[in-house]
């Protein structure tokens, strides 16, 4: 049946405009027409005046709605992941895994495999967080979990033959060859929890990385003749950088200043999502640490942080309200930024003909009324 989405406020092409109507066939968006125009026969939805965006994508979400990947890599943590994670405006997301033992990444792998053939709403690869990381730029990582990026762990992230794969390395920490490798095999490789030197990430971006993992935590800084893995980052034009603004992670000012130095589009929202958003509980055991909950973010009992408790319409709003971003760029953040990242963008992160249709609406302080995963929509 033919669906129309009537009486809203859409954002086309980097501008919101009223008085269109989204017309979804079969899972996509059919076409964007004036509401007059709307075929007789389509069943219509009156949007009540509220705000059509593309659904957000989250290429970081380590748990949600009381579950955490790690404890559980199973198709039904993702399933209560993605449940937890939609009422926020999130249509497609990364399972994430923090450093583990390679039969734990095995089997995330397969969950999502299996997830994706199962029809899962959301789910559209998986982000593998190390265990290929520095120990001196660990984070929360467990020390005991990072190793070397030898064949094994090569096999291991090239076996996905289902959605897509993004992992995270340390650059310094592994070769340009390997890197070339994994690219060549379709993997997305970004550079984080890395202690590495300018030379080193510009060696890793000519060899196909792509992308920098919470950009500024838990990597070496911009220094005055050290540039780092940050100013590798700011510098390049081609890598996308992800950015966790909950006013925790990295100061306002500092997000501001890094806007300047790159086209937006090479910016997107992440939110490193721990298992207390879209959870009454605001604690939870990680690797067998404490995590405790407050303000936006996560942090072990030493005050160490250890993810977030942000969700991306959350997320939104700060980079509006924090990053004196206009609303359509901060859309476009959360949306088509990491949707090209993906390389899905012909699908994906945008409201026009051909498609999925991944929408969000939201009402006048952008949060979300209702969304729509492949026209299915929320309850």
């Amino acid at each position: 049946m033919t669906g129309a989405l009537v009486n809203g406020r859409t954002l086309l092409d980097g501008r919101v405009v009223a008085g269109k109507a989204v017309v979804i066939e079969a899972g996509r968006i059919a076409a964007v027409v004036d509401d007059a125009e709307v075929p007789a026969a389509a069943d219509r939805h009156d949007l009540g005046g509220g705000l059509l965006v593309p659904g957000f994508i989250d290429t970081q979400v380590n748990g949600g709605g009381g579950a955490l990947f790690n404890d559980a890599p199973t198709v039904e943590t993702i399933a209560t992941i993605g449940r937890a994670h939609r009422a926020f405006g999130t249509t497609g997301f990364l399972p994430t895994l923090i450093s583990d033992d390679l039969h734990v990444i095995q089997s995330g792998i397969e969950a999502v495999e299996a997830a994706i053939d199962q029809g899962v709403p959301g789910v559209l690869g998986i982000h593998i967080e190390g265990p290929f990381l520095n120990e001196h730029r660990k984070g929360i990582h467990d020390a005991d979990k990072i190793r070397a990026l030898d064949e094994e762990g090569w096999a291991v992230l090239t076996s996905m033959k289902r959605g897509r794969t993004l992992v995270t390395v340390a650059p310094e920490c592994t070769t340009p060859e390997m890197i070339a490798r994994l690219a060549a095999a379709g993997v997305i490789v970004a550079a984080g929890h890395s202690n590495g030197k300018y030379a080193e990430v510009e060696a890793a971006i000519a060899a196909g990385l792509t992308g920098i993992t919470h950009l500024f935590n838990a990597m070496s800084p911009l220094g005055a003749r050290e540039p780092g893995v940050v100013g590798a980052a700011l510098e390049s034009d081609s890598a996308w950088c992800g950015i966790i603004v909950d006013d925790q992670h990295v100061a306002p000012a500092t997000l501001r200043i890094a806007l300047k130095c790159k086209p937006h589009d090479r910016f997107m929202l992440v939110t490193d999502a721990m298992p207390t958003v879209g959870s009454e509980s605001k604690e939870f055991v990680l690797q067998g640490k404490r995590i405790v909950a407050r303000d936006g973010a996560c942090f072990d009992e030493d005050g160490r942080l250890a993810g977030s408790d942000l969700d991306m319409a959350w997320a939104v709003r700060n980079a509006i309200g924090l990053l004196d971003l206009a609303p359509e760029t901060a859309f476009a953040m959360a949306s088509a930024a990491p949707a090209a990242f993906l390389r899905l963008d012909r699908e994906l992160g945008r409201i026009a003909p051909g498609c999925r249709a991944d929408l969000a609406l939201l009402d006048a302080d952008l949060r979300v009324q209702r969304t729509w995963i492949g026209g299915d929509p929320s309850a």
